[in-house]
């Protein structure tokens, strides 16, 4: 039933954050396991991904059950990825036109940008669901219903939750979930501020250390882009192919550490900033006789 066998580990996560929220729920709250149930919603978000490129199941109406699954747990409807992420953010990649570009604001990499950025990019990326919305209705109105039962079934799954207990659903529903949707977005902010957006091989940051092997290796994002149907435990092998051709401050090896130094140190001492390879482009194509460079 599964594509890939791999996915067994996903199937894992998917049982123990569903155990964790029925036991806590009914239990009570405990820190230990708290800290892992939001740890657990983060790593939904990165399944949710996944899933969207690379379905988990054979089966049509297991996918869709799972599309289901994380809604209630992703915080938003699961089809959203196609229009935000498949149709816009992977076809320009950065670029300008795509609704979670990094520097609409400012071309600015620092703490403040860090944590705007999930608030500015959602806002926009509503836009292009929209507008999906609107065509689906017109071209396959099935999966129109479809889409639009993934809202349903989240504001009944929200709307129960706070009417059985209030506290509980803010503890145990809504702010993992917010959690997970702001982890995310700060998740492709840093992938992806300050490289080169015009480059071949260095749109992207990645990470290639530990947190790789708990979130189904989400920090190789380069090799990603280049071929979106990849499987997610294919990423590192492929990654190690064109690592060579990757810019060296474009491969970090721990995400925490690249959020202390840019983020933190950064603040006080400069030479932890990073510093935008896109705006160095420019400033090179500004110059008299300057050519495109696209390395």
């Amino acid at each position: 039933m599964l594509r890939n066998q791999a996915d067994r580990r996903t199937l894992l996560y998917i049982a123990l954050t569903t155990a964790l929220f029925v036991f806590q729920w009914t239990l009570g709250f405990n820190w230990p396991i708290y800290v892992l149930y939001l740890f657990l919603s983060i790593a939904v978000t990165v399944i949710a991904h996944n899933h969207n490129h690379v379905p988990i199941w054979k089966q049509k109406r297991m996918n869709a059950l799972t599309d289901y699954w994380l809604t209630v747990f992703y915080g938003f409807p699961a089809f959203a990825w196609v229009p935000t992420h498949n149709m816009n953010h992977h076809a320009l990649n950065n670029r300008e036109g795509d609704y979670t570009i990094t520097y609409r604001l400012t071309e600015h990499n620092h703490l403040l940008m860090l944590l705007a950025y999930p608030t500015v990019s959602s806002y926009y990326q509503q836009k292009p669901i929209r507008d999906y919305l609107k065509r689906q209705w017109t071209v396959d109105r099935g999966y129109f219903w479809f889409c639009l039962s993934q809202y349903a079934l989240l504001a009944l799954w929200i709307g129960v939750a706070l009417l059985v207990d209030w506290k509980k659903a803010l503890l145990f529903v809504i702010i993992p979930q917010q959690v997970g949707l702001f982890s995310v977005l700060v998740f492709n902010f840093v992938q992806h501020v300050h490289a080169d957006e015009e480059s071949k091989w260095n749109h992207s940051r990645n990470f290639t250390g530990f947190l790789n092997l708990v979130l189904f290796n989400n920090g190789y994002h380069t090799v990603h882009h280049e071929k979106a149907g990849t499987h997610w435990s294919a990423l590192p092998a492929a990654h190690a192919k064109v690592a060579s051709l990757i810019a060296p401050e474009l491969q970090e090896r721990g995400f925490w550490s690249f959020i202390g130094r840019s983020y933190f140190l950064g603040m006080i001492l400069p030479k932890y900033r990073t510093r935008s390879m896109r705006l160095a482009r420019l400033e090179r194509n500004a110059q008299p006789g300057a050519g495109e460079v696209t390395a």
